[in-house]
């Protein structure tokens, strides 16, 4: 399936039913009376998150929302019906921005719902401009049109671990074992085309959210490679599991250039914890790749994983330390967009 993460649409509230002129004619009231109804409110526009989208693909091809108009006043007081409100369905994780800086909303949880294009008011009959100097009005008001707006939606994934590294590092592998995802794998640069979420699962039974995010080059803050383009996905994880390739040319060099790219970035990336794995150790004799853990712990500050995505050597180690760390932070709230 396409991955869409950005959208541009534009939407627009019905208008408001106009107000009636119209006058009794009772065969016992002489000289009759208004009777104009008003019309009906126009209907507003809603976008609501739901669990069962997980792209913006249904706005690629369709970009004008447009909620139900009201209806016109009618005699005898009727008042027109109002006009029916449209619910557009997005993913969890959708910001809603009107240009392209004003946030209007962040939907992330299912049924969340947030009014992006009111409705027109209704207009009124001659009844409601009847007065003591003024008993036939023979006017009636039109009514309002509804709020147009252009919209832009912006698609952040909701997972709590996302699994980062340059391309080739074995994310995707690495996340088809711990989860059922099922990316697509192979051994050249750049397999990933579109983030992958997999649910992992702990001891206890609760589910976790992964996400793969396709492998980030240097320059990807500016534009360049993949990263670009999904560096937005990292921004609501409570963790990032940084993999760096124990066979690549220079694991150091690496690790080194992700993190300048999180650093570059900014949205706080470069701030969230890291837990760091050295991946594809089964690949290399046991000195060398005890020497690339070594040289990484040491720069990292931190305990580095060796680990194999293939074999699942050391997998079990470095999801008790993801549940650790995830625990700690089980208090803090989702990461919200900068």
């Amino acid at each position: 399936m396409q991955f869409i993460d950005q959208a541009e649409i534009q939407v627009e509230g019905g208008k408001g039913g106009d107000g009636m002129v119209a006058y009794r004619r009772e065969k016992y009231v002489p000289a009759g009376g208004p009777a104009g109804g008003e019309g009906g409110s126009g209907g507003s526009v809603f976008l609501e998150a739901t669990a069962n989208l997980q792209t913006l693909l249904d706005f690629k091809f369709r970009h004008l929302f447009k909620a139900m108009d009201g209806e016109k006043g009618g005699p005898k007081n009727m008042t027109g019906a109002s006009g029916e409100d449209l619910v557009i369905h997005v993913p969890c994780g959708t910001l809603i921005l009107e240009g392209s800086d004003t946030v209007l909303g962040d939907l992330t949880t299912p049924g969340q719902r947030l009014l992006v294009a009111r409705g027109g008011k209704a207009g009124h009959g001659n009844t409601h401009f009847a007065s003591n100097q003024n008993r036939a009005p023979e006017y009636a008001t039109r009514g309002i049109l509804g709020q147009e707006r252009k919209l832009t939606l912006e698609l952040k994934l909701l997972a709590e671990v996302g699994i980062i590294g340059m391309p080739n590092a074995g994310k995707s592998t690495l996340i088809s074992v711990l989860s059922a995802a099922k990316p697509r794998i192979a051994d050249y640069p750049f397999t990933t085309l579109s983030p992958n979420l997999g649910v992992v699962r702990k001891e206890t039974g609760d589910g976790v959210v992964f996400a793969d995010i396709p492998g980030l080059i240097e320059g990807a803050h500016l534009g360049a490679g993949l990263g670009h383009a999904f560096l937005r996905h990292i921004e609501r994880t409570r963790l990032l599991l940084h993999l760096v390739d124990a066979t690549a040319e220079d694991p150091i060099r690496d690790y080194q250039t992700v993190c300048a790219e999180l650093e570059s970035y900014g949205h706080g990336l470069s701030e969230k914890p890291q837990i760091l794995a050295l991946n594809k150790c089964d690949a290399l004799d046991s000195d060398t790749a005890e020497h690339s853990r070594q040289l990484l712990a040491h720069l990292s500050g931190g305990t580095v994983h060796a680990i194999s995505g293939v074999s699942r050597q050391g997998l079990d180690e470095l999801l008790h330390q993801v549940w650790r760390v995830l625990d700690a932070a089980q208090t803090s709230p989702l990461p919200q967009p900068v």
